[in-house]
């Protein structure tokens, strides 16, 4: 007989994996620790996303659901900024040349990006330094928790070449963050909001110096991986179920989900380890 606990083979082959040997061609990925750090690695041009990049990190953030070794993640740009928006040359340019269908394949495609974000179980810490602006804005809007610097300059530029703010969910989200009558004034005008606003505004969580920005971001994350990480991921779950949800069917949500937890084994060693005056070591089961 099994031991207690233990997953059956053919299920965990079917439904669980590593990721720490996964390979990007277009953005970098690192795994430390249950930590995974992606990083948009076009310094050089502040970072921006091509069409390769976009559907990388789509199909990324979507195996992460199945990882069995990665537990938070870390978004961060390398250099001095974190994300310019798509590429003018690869992006901005070919897409003047589509079609309706393939505008919406490309649409359908960076929305496809943000679904995934919020439907892995793992917390994303976005790591925000310098120009943070369309399509990178999204990204760090779409990931959990935001981690700035004062020199960060956030900007949902969309207005200003002709579209609409309502890109990849903006719409949705940035009000339920900051409030509607602050999201509306940054997608009608495509202003800069600086790192300073923005955390008094809630989009960061909070301030830290530049050169301690990476670090700080992997402490956070390493925080969340030493906690009960199944248990984060339901609350992400709940998180982003409940924006749909009364509240009679929130609390309802609520209590099936807490009852599940309780059947954790990390639940259990929590209980333990107060009674004994000790701290807990959770194993995400």
């Amino acid at each position: 007989m099994d031991a207690p606990g233990r997953v059956d083979p053919a299920l965990q082959a079917g439904n669980r994996r590593s990721m720490a040997g996964h390979v990007m061609q277009h953005v970098g990925y690192a795994v430390a620790h249950g930590v995974a750090t992606v990083t948009l690695n076009r310094p050089e041009r502040k970072n921006p996303l091509t069409f390769d990049s976009y559907a990388e990190l789509r199909d990324l953030f979507h195996a992460l659901k199945l990882a069995d070794d990665v537990h938070a993640v870390v978004l961060q740009g390398a250099g001095d900024n974190f994300c310019s928006g798509g590429d003018v040359h690869e992006i901005i340019g070919p897409l003047v040349r589509l079609k309706a269908p393939e505008l919406l394949m490309f649409t359908r495609m960076t929305g496809e990006l943000v679904k995934a974000m919020r439907a892995c179980p793992q917390p994303i810490v976005a790591a925000v330094d310098g120009v943070c602006a369309g399509a990178g804005a999204i990204l760090s809007m779409a990931s959990d928790l935001r981690l700035g610097t004062a020199r960060s300059k956030t900007a949902f530029l969309f207005n200003r070449v002709g579209l609409a703010g309502c890109d990849m969910g903006a719409c949705a989200l940035l009000p339920r963050i900051i409030g509607q009558g602050r999201a509306s004034e940054l997608l009608y005008t495509g202003r800069v909001m600086g790192g300073e606003e923005a955390e008094r505004w809630g989009f960061f969580n909070r301030l830290v110096a530049p050169d301690a920005l990476a670090a700080e971001a992997r402490a956070l994350a390493a925080q969340l991986v030493d906690g009960p990480t199944f248990a984060n991921g339901i609350t992400k779950t709940m998180l982003h179920q409940e924006w749909n949800m009364s509240i009679d069917q929130a609390i309802e949500a609520e209590a099936q989900a807490q009852a599940l937890c309780m059947l954790t084994e990390d639940f259990h060693r929590a209980y333990h380890a107060f009674v004994a005056r000790q701290s807990p070591v959770f194993v995400g089961r």
